[in-house]
């Protein structure tokens, strides 16, 4: 993997690593706008300040918009959350083995 590459993903993990930001477009992966209050019930425990500082950090990498019904994931969002779909077969098989283990 070239520097540039190891760079781009460097970016997008510490984007991503931060507290409830997967949670936040994990949440609009549906493609349905969603009011400030909606999303944050969607998301769950995350506070009104953490919630803003999510969605302008989302907002300025280009993942996720406002438009007059609320916010939605843009076309980049949505392409970083097709790949990430992989992610609910794999913790399905992943929760299974853990439950299988023993103790």
């Amino acid at each position: 993997m070239s520097s540039k590459e190891n760079s781009a993903i460097g970016q997008l993990l510490d984007l991503l690593e931060s507290r409830y930001a997967i949670r936040v477009l994990w949440a609009l992966k549906d493609g349905h706008p969603q009011t400030f209050r909606l999303l944050q019930d969607s998301v769950g425990t995350i506070t009104p300040n953490t919630l803003n500082t999510r969605i302008k950090e989302m907002r300025e990498a280009g993942l996720i918009t406002h438009g007059s019904d609320g916010y939605i994931v843009t076309s980049s969002g949505a392409d970083l959350l097709k790949r990430l779909g992989d992610l609910t077969a794999f913790a399905t098989k992943w929760s299974a083995n853990l439950a299988k283990k023993p103790v």
